[in-house]
């Protein structure tokens, strides 16, 4: 289909051309992705590997091919436990379905408003807060390392449990729909401790940790600045406004396949 050109036995197509197109950009972004790290090091040398693996085949080499594909096997392993926290990413975007469920709601008006006053009121404050969103599926396990307190949402119910003096303010706070599902919760860390330059604290890189790995928006207020970041599909944003917040809460609509697929690629290439 599409014939380019023609060497004797050998059909070059426009599928052959998009193939080899598609590989070299997977290449380049993930040599970009690594380039400075000591991973990169690795990565080059498997590809290394390949290539002397592939030309083997083709000579002919039966014990040279037999040898690398070994190693190239080896090294397949390593990578994959290397880059298990981006893959896993990757497997937790997909898993969120946005190819199936292509029209989504992060939460209601007035819920939004709710959570946007109280995070607002906690940062002029400077009162820390940690404020989980569940946007679809659950997160069930991460809510029994805290308090199951099952309560209607309310705004002051939120700043009194992220006032300093309360028993309750460290750890996060988990809110499907309208209620407060758990107080004091642990969240997973992220491995990313540097955002624009700036050095993230335990808060932010939890609230950043549990957006990798779950379905949900995490509103994190500093007690340091009073500044409040929002955290979601991975990607952290920082000096979030009240109209920003509130927006960002109550978004709706339908994605586009390209859309769906340009957020999956940038989340996987995203530097940390």
């Amino acid at each position: 289909m599409f014939e380019i050109f023609k060497i004797d036995f050998l059909k070059f197509t426009f599928l052959d051309l998009l193939d080899i197109a598609i590989v070299a950009l997977i290449i380049y972004k993930l040599y970009n992705y690594l380039r400075g790290t000591i991973a990169s090091q690795i990565f080059v040398g498997l590809i290394i590997v390949f290539i002397l693996s592939f030309t083997a085949q083709a000579v002919n080499l039966k014990a040279i091919s037999w040898l690398l594909k070994f190693i190239t096997d080896i090294w397949i392993i390593a990578f994959i436990i290397l880059f298990q926290p981006e893959i896993r990413r990757l497997l937790v975007i997909l898993a969120k379905s946005p190819l199936f469920k292509l029209n989504f709601k992060v939460e209601s008006p007035e819920n939004a408003q709710i959570i946007t006053d109280a995070a607002v009121e906690l940062a002029q404050h400077q009162h820390g807060a940690l404020i989980v969103v569940i946007k679809s599926s659950g997160i069930r396990g991460f809510s029994e390392t805290g308090d199951i307190i099952e309560a209607k949402l309310n705004k002051d119910l939120l700043r009194n449990i992220f006032y300093p003096r309360s028993p309750l303010h460290d750890g996060a706070v988990i809110i499907k729909d309208d209620v407060i599902e758990a107080v004091r919760c642990t969240l997973p860390i992220s491995v990313t401790k540097v955002v624009d330059g700036e050095t993230l604290g335990l808060r932010h890189r939890a609230g950043l940790g549990i957006s990798e790995q779950a379905d949900v928006v995490s509103i994190i207020v500093s007690e340091e600045t009073g500044s409040i970041s929002i955290a979601e599909n991975g990607v952290l944003t920082k000096g979030v406004t009240r109209e920003a917040l509130k927006k960002r809460l109550t978004k709706t609509g339908r994605i586009s396949k390209y859309s769906v697929w340009k957020r999956l690629i940038e989340n996987f290439f995203q530097k940390k």
